[in-house]
C-alpha cells in the first residue's frame, strides 16, 4: 500500500487502486529531465574533438597522401593509385631495413624475460625491494633524447664501457656504433635499458593483483616457486603479457628514438621509421612516405590480429 504525504483521503484512495499512478507518485525518483541525458555528452566534446582532429583527420589523410606523388609543398596532390606501395615493395632498399627491426625484436623479447623475472623477484618479501623498483622504472621516466646523448658518450671509443672493459683485461674492444656488426645489437641494448621499466610495473601490477590465498593454498599442497609461477602467476597475467608481447612487436617494427639520435641511421642502423622520415621531409616524397607509414601501420594491425587469434584473451566461455 502506497501512500501520499499530506493528501486528502480521497486521493489516498485513487492512488492505492491505481499502482500506475503510485508508482509516478513515489518519491525519491523524480522523472530524467532532458538536460541529464544531454550532460554527459557535453563532457564528451571537447575529447572527441581532439580525438577526430588530432587523430582520424590526420590518419585520413595520410591514406590520401598515400595514393599521390605529393612532394609537401606544391599545393597539387596528383594522384598515382598504388603506384607507391608497388614502389615499396619491388624496391629492396626501401624493404629491407625491416631486418634491422630483428635486432629490436630480440631485445625486446629479452626485455619481457627480464622484466617478468623481476617483476616476479620483487612481488614477494625481498631486502631492499623498494629502492629495486625505483631503480629499474627510472630509466622510462628520463627524456629519451638524453639517455641517447648519455649512451652515446658511453659506447664510443674509449668511453665509459671500455673503459670497464679494460679494467676486467679486455683491450680489444669494437666501435660499438661504427661496426655495422655491433651498432644494432648496442641500440637494441640501449633500448631494452629505457623500457624495461614499463613492462616491469605492468607485471608487477598484475601480479600483486593475485589474491594471496592462491599462494597460501600451493604453500599447503607443497608447490615450490617454479609451480607458483607456472601455475599461478602466468595464468593470472596472461592479458598483460598479451598486451606487452603487442606493444614489444609494435615497438620493434617502429623503432625510431634511440638509433635517430644515437646514430642518425648511419653504419647500417636506419630503421623503417627512420626511412620514413628522411623520404618525406629529406627527399620531399610525402606521398611515398605516407603509403611506408600505411604498410607498417597494416604489419602492426596484422600482427595484433594474429596475437589475438593465437593466443585468445578469453577460453571457454571465461568472462
Amino acid at each position: 500500500m502506497v501512500t501520499v504525504q499530506g493528501a486528502s483521503p480521497a486521493t489516498r484512495a485513487v492512488v492505492t487502486n491505481h499502482p500506475r499512478r503510485a508508482r509516478t507518485l513515489r518519491p525519491g525518483r523524480p522523472p530524467k529531465s532532458t538536460g541529464s541525458r544531454v550532460t554527459p555528452w557535453l563532457f564528451l566534446v571537447v575529447p572527441l574533438a581532439f580525438l577526430i582532429v588530432l587523430t582520424y583527420v590526420p590518419v585520413a589523410n595520410m591514406f590520401w597522401y598515400s595514393l599521390t606523388s605529393w612532394d609537401g609543398l606544391e599545393p597539387e596532390q596528383e594522384f598515382v593509385g598504388i603506384d607507391n606501395f608497388v614502389q615499396i615493395f619491388t624496391k629492396p632498399e626501401i624493404f629491407q631495413v625491416f631486418f634491422v627491426s630483428l635486432y629490436y625484436l630480440v631485445g625486446a623479447v629479452a626485455q619481457l624475460v627480464l622484466a617478468l623475472y623481476l617483476a616476479t623477484l620483487l612481488s614477494f618479501r625481498t631486502r631492499f625491494k623498494n629502492l629495486f623498483k625505483g631503480v629499474i622504472f627510472f630509466p622510462y621516466l628520463i627524456n629519451g633524447v638524453a639517455i641517447g646523448l648519455v649512451f652515446l658518450y658511453f659506447l664510443r671509443p674509449g668511453g665509459t664501457l671500455d673503459a670497464l672493459l679494460a679494467a676486467v683485461g679486455v683491450q680489444d674492444t669494437p666501435q660499438w656504433l661504427g661496426d655495422p656488426s655491433f651498432v644494432n645489437a648496442s641500440l637494441a641494448a640501449t633500448s631494452v635499458w629505457r623500457y624495461m621499466g614499463l613492462n616491469f610495473v605492468l607485471f608487477l601490477g598484475a601480479i600483486q593483483s593475485v589474491p594471496s590465498e592462491q599462494y597460501e593454498a600451493a604453500d599447503l599442497d607443497g608447490a615450490n616457486s617454479w609451480h607458483k609461477f607456472r601455475f599461478i602467476i602466468l595464468p593470472s597475467i596472461r592479458r598483460i603479457l598479451g598486451l606487452s608481447f603487442i606493444l614489444a612487436i609494435a615497438g620493434a617494427l617502429s623503432a625510431f628514438e634511440m638509433p635517430y639520435v644515437m646514430t642518425g641511421g648511419a653504419n647500417g642502423s636506419e630503421t623503417f621509421v627512420i626511412q620514413t622520415v628522411n623520404t618525406a621531409f629529406k627527399f620531399s616524397k610525402v606521398g611515398l612516405a605516407s603509403a611506408m607509414a600505411v604498410v607498417l601501420l597494416l604489419i602492426v594491425l596484422i600482427i595484433t590480429f594474429v596475437q589475438r587469434r593465437v593466443f585468445p584473451d578469453e577460453q571457454g566461455g571465461e568472462s
